[in-house]
């Protein structure tokens, strides 16, 4: 037995697993801490973390350090839980042209997904939710990161998209000689209750469904419905019996609509939606991921990056209606979460979107708190992620300044912890609980 446990330590340190992390205490001196369950801040706050979970938060004036903690001191920074995108390609890249990408593996399209995984921690994400991956290559980033292999996020991980025969998650590109079709292509209900299922055999954390067309995909119309009711209504009650959540990605409001009907969890994008799919999301209480920055990067450098002129237009079209509407759906209540698309646009720029969803309606605090709660709602972990407060994952990110004054503060944080580990702090910091796998100097 006792060879076996040596064995097995060394296994554990060359996967760079903190062997001593169970045993770490962590006192952090929190200036100003936001709590995001009340929407308001708290002054002078002492968190203590025990290996990877957080098991005090209170008043810094009075409390008592625990012996043989080390202290890490953000007393002149914000503080607040780590950050949660709802809506990712981990494993895409934006400068690849269509052309190019059929030279891509999916083991090189893993690799790309590694350094994108630090690039998104490091921006302060801690969590992520990926909604379509080629080859279960999100699927195995996932475990890579759970087995501390790899830095990166918490990553929910979906497999490839279901998507009818030349819908938007299809491959359209190549001539119908090569008789190509995306692996998550099925269509009638047998059919697609066989893909729900082979994707959970092989891992997935939630389905993805394309339920309308897009404007990354050649020849399909964004507002165009894709799957019936009938074959939207199987996946998610398929899914849900499997215990798994289905995320729809749905630009047009039958699509929309259909997805709301079945039960699916979120619609991903709702750029067209109408009056009453928003009724109908509010009612039901469907989470709108609605990805309203990536335009920016479409429009400034999409033609340089390979994007199609038709890709271009989609985009033109759909943009200013999908903000107009994601205003429309703040001002009614709403749920939403912050899903940016994350490989549209280069990865660690997430933060950005939060400046637009201030311009569009949102105040800084329901950012912060779209960011965090209620994306930890939506992906199922309300208990562990999401709030700085005891029992959850110590996922704690500080920056300089107030994010509810200038919500571009959160564009460069100045900490970041995930799982009592710090993967992004000043010298002190990284002394004090640095990372087996790396501590960066911001």
């Amino acid at each position: 037995m006792r060879s076996y446990l040596v064995i097995a330590s060394a296994a554990l340190a060359l996967a760079g697993t903190p062997i001593e992390a169970a045993e770490r205490i962590v006192a952090i001196k929190a200036g100003r801490l936001i709590d995001v369950a009340n929407g308001t801040v708290k002054a002078d706050q002492l968190i203590i973390v025990t290996g990877e979970r957080i098991t005090s938060v209170g008043p810094a004036a009075g409390a008592a350090i625990p012996a043989g903690a080390t202290i890490i001191d953000l007393s002149g920074k914000t503080v607040l839980p780590g950050l949660i995108d709802t809506h990712t390609h981990i494993t895409g890249e934006p400068t690849v042209s269509p052309y190019e990408s059929y030279h891509i593996s999916v083991p090189r399209s893993a690799i790309t997904g590694a350094a994108n995984a630090r690039k998104t921690l490091l921006a302060g994400f801690t969590t992520i939710r990926d909604v379509g991956s080629s080859g279960y290559a999100d699927i195995a980033l996932r475990d890579g990161i759970n087995a501390g292999e790899i830095p990166g996020p918490h990553i929910l991980a979906s497999g490839p998209a279901l998507s009818i025969t030349g819908g938007h998650c299809d491959d359209n590109h190549l001539a119908p000689e090569y008789e190509h079709e995306a692996e998550g292509v099925a269509n009638g209900t047998d059919a697609v209750r066989a893909v729900v299922r082979r994707n959970i055999k092989y891992g997935a954390d939630h389905i993805k469904y394309c339920g309308t067309g897009g404007v990354f995909s050649r020849g399909t119309k964004v507002g165009a419905q894709q799957f019936d009711q009938d074959e939207a209504n199987t996946i998610v009650a398929e899914a849900h019996m499997h215990g798994r959540p289905v995320a729809v990605h749905a630009h047009g409001a039958d699509g929309i609509k259909a997805a709301i009907r079945a039960g699916a969890d979120s619609v991903e994008h709702a750029s067209l939606i109408d009056d009453e799919g928003l009724r109908m999301a509010k009612a039901a209480g469907t989470v709108l991921s609605m990805d309203i920055y990536n335009t920016d990067y479409t429009q400034s450098e999409g033609k340089k990056n390979g994007v199609p002129e038709e890709s271009l237009q989609k985009d033109r079209d759909v943009a200013d209606v999908q903000r107009e509407n994601f205003r429309k759906a703040v001002k009614m209540g709403v749920r939403l979460s912050y899903g940016t698309d994350s490989g549209i646009y280069p990865h660690g720029h997430n933060a950005r979107q939060a400046a637009i969803m201030v311009r569009y309606g949102m105040t800084p605090m329901q950012v912060i708190q779209a960011a965090t709660v209620t994306g930890a709602a939506l992906l199922g972990k309300p208990k562990d992620l999401g709030a700085i407060v005891p029992g959850y994952f110590a996922d704690i990110v500080a920056v300089d300044g107030d994010p509810l004054t200038d919500i571009r503060k959160l564009e460069k944080p100045a900490f970041v912890m995930k799982q009592g580990a710090v993967y992004l702090g000043d010298r002190a910091a990284c002394d004090a609980a640095g990372s087996t796998l790396g501590c960066t100097n911001p």
